[in-house]
């Protein structure tokens, strides 16, 4: 791979890192505030390839001659080709955000939350909006006091639990989609039926002292006693 096809494959990688900032498709892999900082990578990436195929273009070129010993002759690494698979792979697929599957194969990320002894009161609202990183939290640290009388609405998407029943489940990203980790919630009550894994739902509930250890981590899993639920659009930002 020559210095000129190099260039031509770190701009491409360059516009697809732009074109995915652009628009939403960035959330997939990382979270909403990496934005600026892909979009400044992008563009030294382009800026970087142009001026390579700049120079390149305008210089001199220097040919070695075959003295008949084969000394002059030069292949490039053919390796150096599956750079472009990456690039392929921003410009034609787009992978869904991580889901129930991904949910399942990994505990809780509860187990590694650190826990705060003094809950702050929930904000005004019937139902208030909570996180389901919040309610879990307050769930399993604070034993629900702060949840207590509440009407809730926590957002997330079906997950089938160990029991073979649906679970609300939400994950987390600390930077990006590789270190992805789920928040696990148990749904008791009117408990949602033959609602297929992955399928967001706004779920209306309160606070129920119920719990369950993940088969994964053994981590405490809180429940939710479900009131009403609504199945919803998967929302832009999936990852909390």
């Amino acid at each position: 791979m020559n210095r000129q096809a190099q260039a031509v494959i770190m701009l491409l990688f360059g516009g697809a890192i732009l074109k995915a900032s652009i628009g939403d498709l960035y959330l997939r892999y990382v979270k909403e505030g990496l934005r600026p900082f892909l979009i400044a990578a992008a563009l030294l990436l382009i800026a970087a390839a142009v001026m390579t195929l700049w120079y390149d273009l305008r210089s001199p070129r220097v040919h070695d001659h075959d003295h008949g010993d084969g000394a002059g002759e030069h292949h490039e690494p053919r390796v150096g080709w599956l750079l472009v698979l990456p690039v392929l792979g921003l410009l034609l697929v787009a992978p869904p955000a991580l889901g129930s599957y991904a949910a399942g194969q990994s505990g809780t990320a509860l187990a590694g939350v650190q826990s705060d002894s003094d809950y702050p009161a929930l904000p005004e609202g019937d139902p208030v909006k909570v996180t389901m990183l919040d309610y879990a939290s307050r769930a399993v640290f604070d034993e629900g006091k702060s949840l207590t009388d509440r009407r809730l609405l926590v957002t997330g998407f079906v997950t089938q639990g160990p029991d073979g029943q649906p679970m609300l489940a939400r994950m987390i990203l600390s930077c990006c989609a590789a270190d992805g980790r789920p928040i696990k919630v148990g749904l008791s009550g009117n408990v949602p039926s033959n609602v297929p894994s992955d399928t967001w739902i706004e779920v209306t509930g309160a606070y129920t002292a119920q719990t369950t250890k993940d088969p994964v981590n053994q981590a405490t899993v809180p429940y939710l006693e479900v009131e009403t639920w609504t199945e919803i659009p998967a929302p832009k930002q999936q990852y909390e």
